[in-house]
């Protein structure tokens, strides 16, 4: 097992969330601890403070006492304004500054943000350099592999990292040109892994136990970064540590207790975002909650129906006592009957 410390942290072969944007918020990060995560990085904001006023960055920056350590990721290309932004956030609590090189979105690349960087070296130089010198906490970074499949320079990327001080790299095992399509690569991971000597967090279609601890042995990875495969399935991290520490195949949740995680972060959602807001960002969720759950695709058409926060709980409850085995006793859960008036999430882990 690898560890490693990240500023007062001692890290041990992480779980990390990954951000992703409109996912990521508060809630999730939260109930993705609970249930194992090591950490968890809040969802991308741009670089310029000018539009941190918008009541989605105002989100997207609120923090939590039990999120630690603190993980900020900014995306932007000019390298005072990101040395600006990471200044900010630390003088703001940020623990970590993680720098975003990752991200294929198109309106990202516009920007010349995010894996656009990668095609410029120098520019990512400068960028790394600026943030680091900036700020006393530590500084993490996201990349590809590279920019296209013809171009996967990650590894010079990676070294350029290391020289300019970051503290750890996450690297997802596709190229910018690949977008989230066919099936990622970990050759290259390996590779920037024997190549640099900071940490390095494997990231790409990690979606079981299994697949955690092949990723590991194959990449030689400090840790793993896990995104797409914890939507509707947060338990995932505590299922990938029990298989990496006992090497045992971890149960699969019963629905009774996956309804009473899915009820706790539906509630959170509505605290978090009020209730309007909260029941329209609540049908994503339903939605991936709905693949592991029985009769759930009848579960999320009645759900998609509602657009009172209200309607949504009573829905989930009447679904939650149908599931209840009367030969098991009922998940914990700290969230009282009556509606939360104050953000809160409940403590009850998936079994």
């Amino acid at each position: 097992m690898n560890s490693f410390t990240l500023g007062h942290h001692t890290l041990r072969q992480p779980l990390i969330l990954a951000p992703m944007v409109g996912v990521s918020d508060l809630p999730f990060r939260e109930i993705c601890l609970q249930q194992g995560a090591t950490l968890a990085v809040a969802e991308m904001v741009t670089s310029n403070p000018a539009l941190w006023d918008s009541e989605k960055n105002r989100l997207r920056l609120k923090r939590s006492t039990t999120c630690g350590p603190d993980i900020v990721q900014i995306a932007g290309f000019d390298p005072q304004m990101m040395a600006d932004a990471a200044r900010l956030n630390a003088d703001q609590g940020a623990e970590v500054i993680d720098i975003n090189m990752g991200c294929p979105a198109k309106k990202v690349l516009k920007k010349a943000a995010g894996s656009a960087l990668l095609k410029d070296p120098q520019l990512v130089e400068r960028i790394l350099r600026a943030v680091t010198a900036a700020v006393d906490v530590p500084v993490t970074l996201k990349i590809r592999t590279g920019w296209s499949r013809g171009h996967r320079n990650g590894v010079d990327i990676a070294r350029i990292a290391e020289d300019c001080g970051i503290a750890m790299l996450s690297v997802h095992g596709r190229t910018r040109e690949c977008r989230f399509l066919g099936t990622a690569e970990y050759d290259t991971i390996a590779e920037i892994k024997q190549g640099i000597s900071i940490p390095v967090i494997a990231n790409g279609d990690i979606d079981s136990p299994q697949k955690a601890r092949y990723v590991l042995d194959y990449t030689r990875a400090d840790g793993l970064m896990i995104g797409r495969a914890a939507q509707g399935s947060p338990w995932i991290f505590r299922q990938i540590r029990q298989y990496l520490d006992t090497g045992s195949a971890p149960d699969t949740p019963s629905p009774h207790h996956v309804s009473s995680l899915m009820i706790d972060h539906i509630r959170a959602l509505h605290a978090f975002y009020g209730d309007f807001r909260g029941a329209l960002f609540a049908r994503k969720h339903i939605d991936w909650y709905s693949k592991v759950l029985p009769q759930g695709e009848e579960l999320k058409q009645s759900f998609m129906q509602l657009s009172s926060a209200e309607a949504q709980l009573d829905l989930l409850g009447g679904y939650h006592e149908a599931s209840a085995d009367p030969h098991q006793p009922p998940p914990e859960s700290s969230f009282p009957a009556q509606h939360q008036t104050q953000y809160s999430i409940s403590q009850v882990h998936v079994r």
